[in-house]
């Protein structure tokens, strides 16, 4: 018999959950899908990012796509955008996975308003045969997109905060933001893609949780320019370690691992990712796989999915 709705996942009570949806990068992977994260904070969930498969992620859960009250973009990647129409089209469905209402509320910086405007237009007339056939609220068919520019407070309601921070993915490839959550005395950090950045550090103190990019390259390739051009615009291990002993979270954990290879020089694991992050810190580490889920209260604890049971 199928799960009901909302069950699956419980946050047991935690002040923030925080759930790894996608923890993988462009490569098309049936185990890492593309980036998103889940934040459950003061009876509110909020998606950040919506890469490759985030709704198959949130229904293995049990969770509904409806209930996601807003979505947070931190860049214009494809890798962390290509499920936002899924998200929202789906979520407005008259079923047990969407039965959405409202509009989706999508934050992110200048560029999100016609990302939306662009979206209701491809999909007009999904949008107009719903609305006849299944009588899908015109609201929930809407995006309420709100956007900012420069670091600063981006929401602020029921007692949750979120404070983006701009990061540095690269020259072309502006604006890119991090997200910081606060609710209850507790405090989560997503860098977003970025390379080493000061700002993390600014934004990154008195952290439960600090969720960083991470990108490994066999040393024999790094050289070779088109795995130079992707090293340049991400985070070494040894770099996030840096961040990570600068700002001293509770918890710090790897999502987006961007591990680069050949047949002839295979990418690294996550035990070497792991042994190179030790160069630089020596704290407590979680390298996320998908629907890794960290519940921060008192203490940080890490659950992992087991697929075989469909559990934690």
């Amino acid at each position: 018999a199928r799960v009901p709705y909302q069950t699956l996942h419980s946050p047991g009570g935690s002040p923030i959950t925080v759930t790894l949806l996608g923890t993988g990068t462009p490569v098309p992977l049936p185990d890492r899908f593309g980036p998103a994260t889940l934040v459950e904070a003061g009876g509110r969930r909020l998606l950040f990012d919506a890469g490759r498969g985030a709704p198959i992620r949130l229904n293995q859960i049990g969770l509904t796509l409806g209930s996601i009250e807003t979505v947070f973009l931190t860049h214009f990647h494809s890798d962390h955008l290509n499920a936002l129409p899924d998200v929202w089209m789906t979520s407005y469905i008259p079923v047990g996975f969407g039965n959405r209402s409202r509009p989706l509320r999508m934050v992110g910086p200048e560029g999100t308003q016609r990302i939306a405007e662009r979206m209701r237009d491809t999909f007009a007339d999904d949008i107009r045969i719903r609305m006849a056939d299944e009588h899908v609220p015109e609201a929930a068919t809407r995006i309420d997109a709100r956007e900012f520019a420069g670091d600063g407070v981006v929401y602020d309601e029921g007692g949750v905060k979120v404070t983006a921070l701009r990061v540095n993915h690269g020259e072309h490839i502006q604006p890119s933001y991090g997200y910081r959550v606060d609710h209850a005395g507790h405090a989560v950090l997503i860098s977003g893609d970025t390379k080493y950045e000061p700002n993390i550090v600014r934004h990154g103190q008195g952290l439960d949780l600090l969720v960083h990019e991470v990108c490994a390259v066999p040393e024999a390739l790094q050289s070779l320019p088109n795995i130079r051009q992707v090293i340049d615009h991400h985070t070494s291990p040894q770099e996030a370690g840096r961040i990570f002993s600068q700002t001293k979270p509770r918890m710090a954990a790897y999502t987006h691992l961007v591990l680069l290879g050949t047949r002839e020089h295979p990418p690294l694991t996550v035990a070497d990712v792991e042994r190179q992050t030790r160069e630089s810190y020596d704290g407590p580490l979680t390298i996320g796989e998908d629907l890794t889920r960290f519940a921060i209260g008192d203490q940080v604890v890490v659950s992992r999915w087991d697929a075989a049971r469909q559990a934690y």
